[in-house]
C-alpha cells in the first residue's frame, strides 16, 4: 500500500503524518511571507518537501 501524507490529531496535539510509519513533521520555526497565504503556502511546501524525503524504515510505528 503506498503511503499517504495524513493529518494526524492526538490528545497532545495534531499535525502531519505518514500513514505508514511514525514520521510526523515537525515546524522547525513559522516560515517568512508577506502575507497569511505565502506563509500557508511555504509552509505546504516544507511538508511535502519532508513527507517525500522521509525513510519509513526509520521512524518505525510503536507497538503499543
Amino acid at each position: 500500500m503506498p503511503r499517504k501524507l495524513i493529518w494526524i490529531g492526538k490528545a497532545g496535539g495534531a499535525g502531519w503524518g505518514c500513514s505508514q510509519c511514525a514520521w510526523v513533521f515537525q515546524v522547525p520555526s513559522v516560515p517568512a511571507g508577506k502575507s497569511l497565504d505565502e506563509i500557508l503556502q511555504t509552509l505546504e511546501l516544507q511538508i511535502d518537501s519532508e513527507f517525500t524525503l522521509h525513510v519509513c524504515p526509520k521512524y518505525p510505528k510503536s507497538e503499543s
